[in-house]
């Protein structure tokens, strides 16, 4: 069995060095005549020292902090323009909504930076990254302004073509980021009527929106009912010709419409075989390979399924007589004149709350030219 030490009570001496090594570690206040804790000393020594500040001193202070604190609600909010590195930049990171860009408008806005600099900066959002890597960036608008920068470094190597002007946004869900999209670009330079309807489709497919519908009724919410209209019968086209047709932009307003009035009445496979006959070089060689398919469908009888009377023989289109046309779709236009005025009279099936909207601002516009 271990033998246990046995404890001696130190000496008077002991007790004395003991309690002197106490006391010149532990400083004691001299009006008290007791130690204090050193977080207690280091805390009055700053009371003491702020009591000493001037008035002055002790609002610079404050307008600093304030300073600080907006400069830090300006960050978070995206308010804040930064120097980015034009290669931490990823423009491909969200589907572009816009498809070509004209090289004489890309050279003029080249020229342009150029000699005056970046007037307005892009917009991005900061993307995650790998462990290791830097900072990395999407893009949310200016994508001609980011193309224009980095084509004049490529030409160049200037330094100051290294970077681009930005406001670092908040990241934003998908919706919101793809509404900002368009909306600066129906600003800045207005979307063909394909482009709308061809950001609409991928944006719902991309599951930023519940489908093609929600999609167009969210990123045109200011258009009007005929414009988004418009908007769902090109999302038709590109929805079902898109991977057909060479040059889609180029589709006007009224080719569109009947092109997509054709895709709802099941001719897709039909437009697709006429398509693909043979390759044309532009716009008016694809437009006359569809259009014998688009004219077979104006004539042709109303499927029983459909209701309403079969048309036993196409009406003739055209001039009428002088005083009435009738279109190809089945509109009737009568013009006549009053004490008050002329007169248009349109009749018609095809004829719908839609189509006359879209009309009357054709209306409007062609007046006010």
């Amino acid at each position: 069995m271990a033998k246990r030490r046995r404890l001696e009570t130190p000496s008077s001496a002991d007790l004395d060095r003991i309690e002197a090594q106490f006391r010149s570690e532990t400083p004691e206040r001299p009006a008290l005549g007791r130690s204090i804790a050193p977080i207690a000393q280091v805390a009055a020594d700053s009371a003491a020292l702020a009591a000493t500040d001037s008035i002055e001193v002790r609002e610079s202070r404050v307008r600093a902090q304030a300073d600080a604190e907006r400069l830090r609600d300006a960050q978070e909010r995206g308010l804040l323009i930064v120097e980015l590195p034009i290669d931490q930049i990823d423009e491909s990171a969200m589907v572009r909504d816009r498809m070509v860009m004209s090289e004489e408008d890309m050279q003029e806005l080249r020229l342009s930076i150029a000699a005056h600099g970046l007037r307005l900066p892009i917009e991005v959002y900061e993307i995650e990254t790998r462990d290791g890597q830097g900072p990395r960036y999407g893009l949310l608008s200016g994508y001609r302004r980011l193309h224009a920068v980095r084509a004049l470094h490529d030409l160049t190597h200037a330094e100051k073509h290294a970077t681009i002007r930005a406001l670092i946004r908040p990241r934003a869900e998908a919706d919101d980021a793809f509404v900002a999209m368009v909306e600066e670009n129906e600003v800045r330079e207005e979307l063909s009527h394909f482009e709308r309807g061809r950001i609409a489709v991928i944006a719902a497919n991309q599951g930023a929106f519940a489908n093609t519908e929600d999609a167009v009724n969210k990123l045109f919410a200011s258009g009007s009912k005929a414009k988004r209209s418009k908007v769902r019968s090109f999302a038709l086209i590109f929805e079902e010709l898109g991977d057909m047709l060479r040059f889609p932009e180029s589709l006007t307003e009224r080719r569109g419409l009947r092109l997509a009035a054709a895709l709802r009445n099941g001719a897709e496979s039909r437009l697709r075989q006429a398509l693909s006959s043979r390759v044309p070089e532009d716009v008016e060689q694809e437009w006359a390979l569809m259009e014998p398919v688009l004219q077979s469908l104006d004539h042709a009888p109303r499927a029983p399924g459909r209701g309403g009377r079969p048309r036993s023989k196409p009406k003739s289109v055209g001039w009428i007589d002088k005083m009435t046309i009738r279109t190809t779709s089945g509109i009737t236009i009568r013009r006549g004149r009053d004490d008050r005025g002329h007169i248009l009279r349109l009749e018609g099936s095809a004829l719908s709350d839609d189509l006359m909207e879209s009309l009357m601002l054709e209306v409007q516009s062609l007046l006010e030219r």
